[in-house]
């Protein structure tokens, strides 16, 4: 067996940290004998995840986990300076049901609405699928789109933002 070091835990944490920052529901890694799967219900879960996997892992062989879990740490380093919610003030438009998020009407259609359009309270905005129905996703405020948070064809959980509004 070869166990974890202690720059490999903090490579680990950093991917909590990471997936929890983005509101991943669930992440499954699989390199070689390695297997890592988080799974987050709530605060009180995430919180504890840190820990019991810590020691998990401890036991586990990792000659994969370290090259998988620097790629998105690295993407996580710069919560420091920005220790300010960055969606503060603006209106998040979450998904109202299970599915997949589509941004335009067609393949090969324009979006519904980019980050910059205007939109008005009530303006189809998206399209989710679920059970074979497509469903369009209604602004429930105005104002301008300042982000989206998924992408094309992405597997979308209830109640995951969708999109940022700065409110008009």
């Amino acid at each position: 067996m070869n166990p974890l070091n202690p720059d490999d835990i903090d490579d680990l944490k950093q991917l909590i940290e990471f997936l929890k920052e983005n509101q991943v529901a669930e992440f499954e890694l699989e390199r070689g004998d390695v297997r890592i799967r988080l799974k987050f219900g709530g605060a009180e879960a995430a919180g504890n995840g840190v820990a019991d996997l810590a020691s998990l892992l401890a036991s586990a062989r990792a000659t994969a986990a370290p090259a998988a879990a620097r790629a998105p740490a690295a993407a996580s380093a710069a919560p420091t300076e920005a220790a300010a919610d960055p969606n503060e003030g603006l209106h998040i438009v979450k998904s109202p049901m299970v599915g997949t998020y589509y941004g335009s009407p067609s393949p090969g259609a324009s979006s519904f609405v980019a980050p910059g359009d205007q939109v008005a309270k009530g303006q189809v905005i998206c399209i989710v699928e679920a059970m074979k129905l497509m469903n369009e996703i209604e602004s429930d405020a105005a104002g301008e789109i300042v982000k989206c948070f998924v992408i094309n064809g992405q597997p979308i959980e209830f109640g995951q933002p969708l999109f940022s509004i700065r409110q008009s």
